[in-house]
């Protein structure tokens, strides 16, 4: 008997009991060839977003195919209690639904279907079994949600255990998508029996790759405009142990989240030819590397490398979502959670601000008047005190709705609190670097300005550091505008006069009876900062005040 959690599946049936202004808990496994995937999530209706909640994964290696085709008994027996805990876990956070989709080595596999009925027989899971072109939609969407595409073209490779997707897509749709039976299992399956591999193995490897990966790429060319520039992001786990490698050996730590972490074609090169040279136990002995991702880690590295050469790209950037996050993404569009794609994409970073705020307890109509009085200081000292553009301010509009969250944690120190929980939350369409940034321009929006014994600031490099230091002078003022988060400033106007490098601002307050004292007395403690950083003399007037007050 099917489970009811399951009444919610990718063919498209509801639960009774939810409608799109129902928040609710949804789960989604994958169910790959290397790994049985899961992720649960929180369905926010308001922001038309999710928050992911738990993650599970197990390496049960349903592609250690029997020499006819077919799935092992001993693969199915681990699958079936991987999904067991899978369920388990769903269960215990009141997920009212699981969508369950299997993709390569169960749609290949002779007994595929009857292992699909198994599945429903003892876990109560109904599973969809998914072609690899809809595989590679449901990841360019979980790609799509966590990733600010910017209106350019990018192409998204996923090299899963029996599979590679390729995709290009952009902010409106997936213009092509591709699947290629040149997986990191199936190869090292088929193609490798020696280790370290042998000279003339490595060399097969490489040009059966190479050759599965033409046609798709080439197809794909045909759907490229001119003169477009492209962009790679990478997923799943091949990249995501390269990264974690790299991030190891370069920092000797793996950054929290590591979506946006970006690795170059050399370094791949430079891990493909290393990795050729070591035997198993060597490879498992790499710090960041799983004994399990040790045995395919070459073949994997293999398509990225000659993907990569293919393509002609030099650089490649991790998102850590793809296709159990696209079958949630999918679920919400099906089910009228989003009504517009466009929209939804075009306001990735908004509605991921919006959603971290809320989960930390912020004041948000405070932080968002914080926001509108950091544009207008951005805005009418652009280009005579600083030359930033749109990009910088959108970091700058992060850090202003999101500066106080470290409230959360305790008032004491919030600031430092705020740097933590901004650096480790899942705050989408940012690239690492630009998390570092808003994680630091919160940091210091009070207390110390950016010293070079903070190691968070100084491990910046220089270029962004100026950026905070500049920034968080702003987003001082800002926030000193709404001290009692009573909105007692309604407005506020900035004159520059370059004679004598004074910059004038004048306060407008909402109340004509209000003096502002507060505001006043904490705008003037903060300035001093911003005085130092843009070397001019800041002069302060509360307009439309009854008694002329000036500071």
């Amino acid at each position: 008997m099917v489970n009811s959690l399951n009444q919610v599946t990718t063919n498209g049936a509801k639960l009774a009991s939810l409608d799109s202004a129902t928040p609710c808990i949804l789960a989604a496994i994958d169910i790959g060839t290397n790994s049985v995937h899961m992720v649960v999530v929180r369905i926010d209706p308001s922001l038309s977003a999710f928050t992911i909640i738990a993650r599970e994964k197990d390496t049960v290696r349903l592609g250690d195919r029997c020499p006819d085709g077919r799935l092992s008994e001993e693969a199915m027996t681990r699958a079936i209690a991987a999904l067991k805990r899978c369920k388990d876990l769903a269960l215990s956070l009141n997920a009212k639904a699981i969508i369950a989709v299997a993709t390569s080595a169960t749609r290949e596999a002779s007994n595929g279907q009857k292992f699909l009925q198994q599945i429903e027989s003892e876990v109560g899971i109904f599973v969809n079994l998914i072609s690899g072109l809809e595989e590679a939609r449901r990841i360019y969407l979980g790609v799509l949600s966590g990733m600010d595409f910017q209106n350019q073209p990018h192409i998204i490779i996923d090299i899963g255990g029996g599979s590679t997707e390729i995709i290009l897509g952009d902010s409106h749709d997936s213009r092509f998508v591709s699947s290629t039976k040149v997986g990191a299992v199936r190869l090292t399956q088929d193609l490798i029996t020696t280790d370290p591999i042998s000279p003339t193995e490595f060399a097969v490897l490489k040009a059966y790759v190479r050759g599965m990966l033409e046609r798709p790429i080439e197809e794909m060319r045909l759907y490229l405009k001119p003169d477009e520039e492209l962009r790679l992001i990478g997923t799943s786990g091949t990249i995501e142990t390269l990264a974690v490698i790299n991030a190891l050996e370069k920092f000797g730590e793996v950054p929290s989240p590591l979506n946006g972490y970006q690795l170059t074609r050399k370094e791949i090169k430079d891990y493909v030819k290393r990795f050729s040279t070591l035997n198993y136990e060597q490879r498992m002995a790499i710090p960041g590397m799983s004994d399990k991702r040790a045995e395919i880690i070459l073949a994997g590295s293999v398509v990225l490398l000659e993907a990569m050469t293919r393509l002609n790209l030099d650089k490649i950037t991790l998102c850590e979502r793809a296709l159990r996050e696209g079958v949630i993404l999918d679920w919400m569009l099906t089910h009228g959670y989003i009504e517009d794609r466009l929209r939804y994409q075009s306001e990735i970073r908004e509605r991921s601000a919006i959603k971290i705020a809320k989960k930390y307890g912020v004041n948000l109509e405070s932080s968002q008047r914080v926001a509108q009085f950091a544009k207008v200081i951005f805005d009418q000292t652009q280009n005579v005190l600083h030359s930033w553009s749109d990009a910088e301010w959108e970091l700058l509009w992060a850090a202003s709705i999101l500066h106080n969250c470290g409230n959360y944690v305790s008032h004491s120190a919030h600031h430092k609190h705020s740097y933590y929980l901004i650096r480790n939350s899942e705050l989408l369409g940012y690239s690492e670097i630009e998390l570092e940034i808003i994680a630091n321009l919160a940091r210091y929006h009070r207390k110390n300005k950016p010293k070079k014994k903070h190691d968070e600031y100084i491990r910046l490099p220089e270029q962004y550091q100026i950026i905070v230091r500049q920034l968080s002078a702003m987003l001082r003022l800002a926030a000193a505008l709404d001290r009692r988060q009573i909105g007692a400033i309604s407005h506020l106007e900035c004159k520059y006069d370059p004679e004598y490098r004074k910059l004038h601002i004048h306060l407008f307050p909402a109340n004509p009876e209000d003096d502002c004292a507060l505001e006043m007395w904490s705008f003037d403690y903060k300035k001093t900062i911003f005085e130092e950083e843009f070397g001019v003399k800041v002069i302060t007037t509360l307009a439309f005040f009854h008694s002329g007050m000036t500071n």
